[in-house]
């Protein structure tokens, strides 16, 4: 069940990320930033098991951020993919501040979710500095190495080789970053080993995945189907 929910979640992400961009052009793509950062960073609170192997939640939604900052790449350039990037920090750490301020208030009598807030947003300090670190690293490499092959072999039909190039790398870096980070000493060893490879392993996945939306588009861009800017 948990993989057909896997892959009915793969299809909607990649959905949303080509919707945001058909209708609001670059701004789309900046506004899925912050919802990708955001939801990831909640729903990797979440252990699942997927294909056999303990998994985190949220590695699909958060591989779409990369998708979203290639398709600003391939299409207006690497200043453009750093302000996303910029927007993706600057929405992690306001979650992160106005939740945990939002858990210093003192509930009332009648009050029945601060519990199960203070259950998933305790965790969220630890879990946003990793993200925090982990996104940074990797976006930057990300963003640099998409460059670095995009002056290599400008051409359009090797748009594949730039995005699997990059991002294949980049989430290799994220996920053994953020996971030692954010979960180092909350599950065991081996436990943990397995979830960077089966995070990594499903972040590929989505990478290889949605190389066909970088060129669609890329496609959309040159024929001047997307003008919202």
């Amino acid at each position: 069940m948990n993989e057909l929910l896997w892959l009915a979640m793969l299809l909607l992400n990649f959905a949303a990320v080509m919707t945001c961009y058909r209708l609001w052009g670059k701004t789309g793509l900046y506004a899925w930033i912050p919802i990708s950062v955001i939801l990831a960073n909640i729903q990797v609170t979440k252990t699942i098991t997927l294909f056999g192997l303990e998994a985190t939640l949220g590695n699909i939604i958060y591989a779409t951020s990369f998708l979203a900052t290639d398709i600003l790449n391939e299409n207006y350039g690497k200043r453009a993919a750093g302000k996303a990037v910029g927007i993706g920090f600057f929405a992690l750490i306001t979650m992160t501040l106005f939740m945990h301020l939002a858990l210093r208030f003192e509930p009332s009598p009648a009050d029945f979710i601060h519990e199960h807030l203070a259950q998933v947003f305790s965790l969220m300090p630890r879990i946003a500095a990793g993200s925090l670190i982990a996104y940074g690293i990797s976006q930057v490499h990300d963003i640099w190495a998409y460059s670095f092959w995009k002056r290599k072999r400008p051409e359009a039909r090797f748009i594949w080789l730039r995005n699997n190039a990059s991002t294949m790398v980049s989430q290799l870096i994220d996920s053994v970053v953020f996971t030692l980070i954010a979960f180092a000493g909350v599950f065991p060893m081996e436990v943990l080993i397995q979830i960077i490879a089966s995070t990594y392993l499903l972040k590929w996945a989505v990478a290889a995945a949605d190389t066909p939306f970088i060129y669609l588009a890329r496609r959309w861009k040159d024929r001047g189907i997307v003008q919202v800017q």
